[in-house]
């Protein structure tokens, strides 16, 4: 039995998912918590509905990689470190370097290390859980899969801003993208549900969850993304503000004595978006219950949230002159019901039609939540980004 491993590091966390493969079966799941903090928490969920949970201090990544395997053994999950033989690593940014996922090697590692200024929050904490697998499994295929691979197709009229050409060739000032494995599976899976061959097809892929990004999919390509050189870019998210008029913000630093550019794009990201707006919580379902109780600020949050979505996916149903496929995917995608039909309500000029009875009340589920007669397809595809991971494992072994 081969198994893989996709794992995603944080700066103080570990999350991984274990499968067989090819089968992909999953037989584990887990997360390290607190790593390099006290009271340290490790949760495993494996078998039929079983959970393991234990608090104890976990000094680093490679202590809670060595932690996690001897729990694998001693919870029966796997017999021996020699059954797992890849590994497959989330990493945030790979620039212009990494068009697609990649074994990696020092020379790899140090790159993804060298490109941390594009994310400088996620790729050093991504490198690592690198070299912590690196060190406990030394002999494995380990391969690096990039949130912005997805999106290296992107035309230059798409990704370049609207600057001097210097800082492109300087600096590399570009649109990226970003939840690139997300969009690339439920794009693909679309066109699997659609029967048609995806180089046949343009579709919408719409990840909402509390971070939050539109793409364009035409031909299996990624043309365009809302996201932009961060996350920040694009359209309204939890605690993300999204498109913004820059000259806002200098405006907003002398009004609100804000000194350094830092601290107001730290209020972008973490205070505007569905917190900023409703006061209430940057978690939709509580913004949708504090809207039903009568609160008009929540009310205008979801307004705007839906608003923002919709202009992107009129503007790429523009761009690639039509479109056969919506889809709905991550935390609100797939678990917001009132949400998805607000935002296809809106935009029924362009044919896509949403049926009451197939969407209300579905979360999580696979579903075509499309009239009979509707002229685009809408689905609700539940994204995996791990198994996406664990087959470029796969493919690259």
């Amino acid at each position: 039995m081969e198994l893989t491993m996709a794992i995603n590091a944080g700066s103080s966390s570990l999350k991984f998912k274990l499968f067989e493969m090819p089968a992909e079966n999953v037989l584990a799941s887990g997360l390290v918590e607190r790593i390099g903090l006290n009271d340290s928490i490790i949760t495993i969920k494996y078998g039929e509905g079983d959970k393991f949970n234990e608090v104890l201090d976990i000094d680093d990544h490679e202590v809670a990689v060595q932690m996690m395997l001897e729990k694998l053994i001693e919870l029966n999950i796997i017999e021996s470190y020699d059954q797992i033989t890849g590994a497959g690593h989330r990493v945030v940014a790979g620039g212009e370097d990494f068009s697609e996922s990649t074994v990696l090697d020092e020379a790899a590692i140090q790159k993804i290390e060298d490109l941390s200024e594009l994310a400088p929050l996620h790729n050093p904490a991504n490198v690592t859980g690198i070299r912590a697998f690196s060190k406990v499994l030394p002999d494995i295929t380990s391969v690096a899969v990039f949130d912005t691979s997805f999106h290296t197709t992107m035309p230059k009229e798409n990704y370049l801003y609207s600057i001097p050409m210097e800082y492109y060739e300087k600096h590399a000032a570009r649109k990226y993208g970003a939840h690139g494995t997300s969009h690339d599976f439920v794009a693909n899976r679309a066109a699997e549900i659609y029967g048609k061959p995806i180089e046949d097809l343009k579709i919408i892929t719409c990840h909402l969850g509390n971070g939050a990004s539109i793409t364009a999919v035409d031909g299996g390509k990624s043309i365009d993304t809302s996201m932009g050189f961060t996350p920040l870019a694009g359209v309204t998210m939890g605690t993300r503000s999204g498109d913004i008029d820059p000259s806002l913000l200098p405006y907003l630093m002398e009004k609100e004595g804000i000194e350094t550019i830092g601290e107001m794009v730290n209020v972008l990201n973490k205070k505007s978006g569905l917190l900023g707006l409703s006061g209430v919580s940057s978690d939709m379902r509580d913004v949708e219950d504090a809207a039903a109780e009568g609160n008009e600020d929540a009310q205008v949050a979801l307004d705007i949230f839906a608003n923002r979505v919709q202009k992107y996916i009129a503007q790429y149903i523009a761009m690639m002159n039509g479109v056969d496929i919506i889809v709905f995917t991550a935390g609100i995608g797939e678990n917001g019901p009132d949400m998805r039909e607000q935002i296809i309500n809106g935009i029924t000029c362009f044919g896509c039609e949403i049926d009451p009875a197939k969407n209300d009340g579905v979360r999580g589920k696979e579903t075509e939540l499309n009239t009979d007669d509707s002229k685009v397809k809408v689905y609700l595809i539940p994204t995996d980004e791990e198994l996406y991971i664990a087959r470029e494992v796969a493919r690259l072994k």
